[in-house]
């Protein structure tokens, strides 16, 4: 039995790291596309129908805009992979993404091209069904935080429940 345990531990702990790597992976190459002009373009109707993002679109402009939220992600992204060698900052960067996971699955509920035409509120468009992965990056980014606090909290502090 104590081999099975210790074979689920490797396996969690492999998951963990394919897991960090992934969405480390994900929030950067994302934040690093948001320089190129045709991302500027596909962000549109998403950006122009949120209400607090159609704000800052209207002051900064839509290169701008993008450019910001590209230097978030890459920055958020940064922080999650920097868990090795900073693990508090790496739980920052998680919580921060998930902040960010959250703000755009809003746009679910803000754009309409999200919904497939004439088919009823709950049936999503291709860029709906693009925005609801977000759901499973949001639990990534709880689990790798979680990771992160656990390897920040000190070997010697015995853990409260």
């Amino acid at each position: 039995m104590g081999t099975r345990q210790a074979s689920a531990d490797d396996l969690a702990s492999v998951g963990f790291s394919v897991q960090r790597c992934a969405l480390a992976t994900n929030i950067l190459w994302i934040g690093l596309l948001k320089f190129k002009q045709y991302e500027v373009e596909n962000d549109e109707p998403l950006l122009t129908s949120s209400p607090l993002f159609s704000r800052l679109r209207a002051k900064l402009g839509a290169q701008k805009l993008n450019r910001l939220i590209g230097v978030a992600e890459i920055t958020l992204g940064s922080l999650i992979a920097a868990k090795p060698l900073a693990p508090r900052m790496s739980a920052i960067g998680s919580f921060g993404a998930i902040g960010m996971f959250l703000t755009t699955l809003s746009f679910l509920a803000t754009t309409p091209e999200a919904r497939q035409e004439g088919q009823g509120r709950l049936s999503l468009s291709q860029l709906g069904q693009f925005l609801l992965k977000d759901t499973v990056l949001i639990s990534a980014a709880l689990l790798t935080a979680a990771e992160a606090l656990r390897a920040a909290r000190p070997a010697d502090r015995p853990r409260t429940s």
